[in-house]
């Protein structure tokens, strides 16, 4: 009987470090569930990012006055008959 109570001592150890330690353990998959969230979190701001980029897209391709702007902002560019002004700050 003591043969019998030992062997499912051990059963019952084994059986607890893999439960707990072991390769498919349940510290293995709360990492792996905190892994997902993070990744879940990542990817919605990704998605935030594309929608931005997709209505910038179509305001750039259905709108002159996107375009306008963006080439007055990042090119520096004029229209017919403005005057262009530059500010200089003062050297103190």
């Amino acid at each position: 009987m003591k043969i019998l109570y030992g062997f499912l001592g051990f059963a019952f150890i084994v059986l607890q470090y893999k439960l707990w330690l072991g390769e498919d353990s349940v510290r293995t998959l709360n990492m792996l569930e905190a892994e997902v969230q993070a990744q879940r979190e990542l990817n919605e701001g990704l998605e935030r990012r594309n929608k931005l980029v997709e209505i910038e897209v179509l305001d750039l391709k259905n709108g002159l006055e996107a375009v306008e702007e963006r080439a007055r902002s990042e090119l520096g560019m004029i229209e017919k008959g403005e005057t262009f002004y530059l500010l200089v700050p003062q050297k103190k």
